[in-house]
């Protein structure tokens, strides 16, 4: 099923709540409070994203550093209600379009924990490059944690939509 990928607003936190709090995301996701969620929403260098299929809210993600002067955005979270069924691969690709769409950002990056295989497979199918480990960059569950940090260039997303079109 194709996804409808919207910008999220207040009205959405608490299926962005609910979904970053199921079980096993807390240390995969991470999550923020109410307070949080709404001071970023109410800052312009965050966008939220929803995806919805047949009208219900199946995922979200949060872009931080929107259309930042330094041409540089960051996926800082991404998730699905239920995962498997493909939405999480869609909502990233939709999100990685919307961005580099919409903005002159040269780069798109996020960080992702090294042992999570099905994350790093799933990046690496949208285009999403490893670049490194930064040490200790993650404080979740009370404990700093590395991150891989995997990227895409607007020339490599302008090279893979001419490969697929």
């Amino acid at each position: 099923m194709t996804l409808e990928i919207t910008r999220a607003d207040i009205v959405d936190l608490p299926f962005i709540m609910t979904t970053e709090r199921l079980e096993g995301y807390e240390t995969l996701v991470g999550r923020w409070d109410q307070s949080g969620h709404s001071k970023a929403l109410a800052d312009e260098r965050y966008a939220y994203f929803l995806a919805k299929a047949g009208g219900r809210s199946v995922g979200f993600a949060i872009v931080c550093d929107w259309a930042s002067p330094e041409r540089v955005t960051c996926v800082k979270r991404i998730a699905v209600a239920q995962p498997n069924l493909g939405y999480g691969r869609q909502l990233l690709r939709a999100v990685v379009d919307t961005i580099f769409r919409q903005t002159n950002a040269h780069r798109i990056w996020l960080g992702v924990f090294p042992d999570n295989d099905r994350a790093r497979r799933a990046y690496a199918r949208t285009g999403f490059v490893s670049e490194g480990v930064a040490r200790g960059s993650a404080f979740i569950g009370g404990k700093y944690k590395d991150e891989l940090i995997m990227a895409i260039l607007r020339t490599e997303w302008i090279q893979a939509g001419e490969q697929s079109a």
